[in-house]
């Protein structure tokens, strides 16, 4: 149940949407740093497999 915020509530409301939406965004450049980091590494360990 949500309180009442009388007249903050577009503020308040406003500041929750954003800090779910920096979240979101945070979470989506994580997952794909770790994708690319994730790629370049096996593609270095590849590359130390044939040169050996």
């Amino acid at each position: 149940m949500m309180p009442d915020l009388g007249k903050y509530g577009d503020t308040v409301l406003s500041a929750y949407g954003a800090s779910v939406m920096l979240l979101v965004v945070l979470v989506a450049l994580s997952v794909w740093r770790g994708r690319k980091v994730r790629a370049e590494m096996a593609q270095i360990e590849e590359r130390m497999k044939r040169n050996g």
